[in-house]
């Protein structure tokens, strides 16, 4: 199927990892079942894709008080290299000042500005990453990782807590530096959880609220 991409065969998988067919096809149905993988019956089983309409609400949990869900319009407000600060770097996996690429969003929803997200990728995996390449990048960004450095977020880890909007993430969500906002640290995973995202996200919940995914949401720290 054009622009999906097939695994091996049973035999050929099993073979390559020492194991039997009967625990290779339980491992395949598992990820079946998380969406991971997708089976097309006679054709084969395909890594399944980020498009918008079939998994964006799977990692995006911002609604409107009245549970109607909206595709947020994106916008990027800054981009730089810089290094990782020990925190980041162990949430990454990565040595303390290891080059980072780090930038921010401003989501809004309905017209209104909603959510600022501070989104920090190692170099080392996204090395061809540009300022251009994200502000016109054609869908989401995890659909954007997938086609342009071949990285599938697989799964996110998320802790809940309150936190205070920045002086900048203030003027963008139209609140007072200092004022209150919804935090929500996020690690994206992908293949044998390897960390490959760390997101911070500030959200205005005067109108808006977290739904969580009980299957993948830590216990808010």
């Amino acid at each position: 199927m054009e622009g999906r991409r097939a695994i091996p065969s049973e035999r050929r998988l099993a073979e390559r990892f020492g194991v039997s067919i009967g625990t290779l096809r339980k491992a395949i149905d598992e990820l079946c079942a998380e969406n991971i993988l997708i089976r097309h019956q006679g054709l084969g089983t395909f890594v399944a894709l980020h498009q918008r309409d079939r998994y964006f609400f799977r990692f995006f949990r911002v609604v409107r008080r009245d549970g109607d869900k909206s595709y947020p319009t994106v916008s990027l407000v800054n981009f730089r290299k810089t290094k990782a600060t020990r925190e980041v770097a162990a949430r990454l996996r990565i040595a303390e000042k290891a080059p980072v690429f780090q930038f921010t969003n401003q989501l809004s929803l309905h017209g209104e500005a909603v959510i600022i997200d501070t989104i920090i990728v190692p170099e080392a995996r996204f090395a061809t990453l540009t300022e251009a390449a994200l502000r016109n990048r054609p869908g989401t960004m995890y659909n954007f990782y997938q086609d342009a450095f071949g990285i599938n977020v697989v799964g996110t880890d998320e802790r809940v807590r309150i936190g205070h909007a920045s002086e900048l993430e203030g003027t963008l969500l139209g609140l007072a530096a200092g004022a209150p906002v919804l935090e929500i640290e996020r690690i994206a995973y992908s293949y044998h959880e390897q960390p490959v995202e760390y997101r911070l996200s500030h959200v205005n919940t005067r109108d808006y609220e977290y739904v969580p995914n009980p299957a993948r949401v830590s216990n808010p720290g």
